[in-house]
């Protein structure tokens, strides 16, 4: 068993960042989704990594990867990749969007 969750949104950013860039390069888009995986269970193996960012969240830890940046609940085991999203985007909107999906989690909890 893997040592991490996916959430569906996160499924969801996978395929839309896979889907995006197999536009220009399908050999590049799974190289992507490799190094994500790759990241995701390096993270489940020492959930301390990364940093925390309490103007975005106060109960998940961020590691980036090229641009994009994943969002994780450390604990309870396994940890939960919540989002995988472009770095670039809003504070305050990286902010709401994650608090949305943590908040729909919780109700389906």
């Amino acid at each position: 068993m893997a040592g991490y969750e996916l959430s569906p949104e996160a499924e969801n950013d996978i395929f839309e960042i896979w889907s995006a860039i197999a536009g220009d390069s399908v050999t590049a888009a799974d190289r992507v989704e490799d190094e994500l995986l790759r990241t995701f269970a390096s993270l489940a193996g020492f959930s301390g990594q990364g940093h925390w960012r309490r103007d975005l969240s106060g109960k998940l830890r961020f590691w980036s990867v090229w641009e994009y940046v994943i969002a994780y609940r450390p604990e309870p085991a396994p940890i939960l990749i919540v989002g995988v999203l472009h770095g670039r985007r809003n504070p305050d909107t990286l902010a709401r969007m994650l608090t949305a999906r943590q908040k729909k989690r919780s109700e389906h909890s």
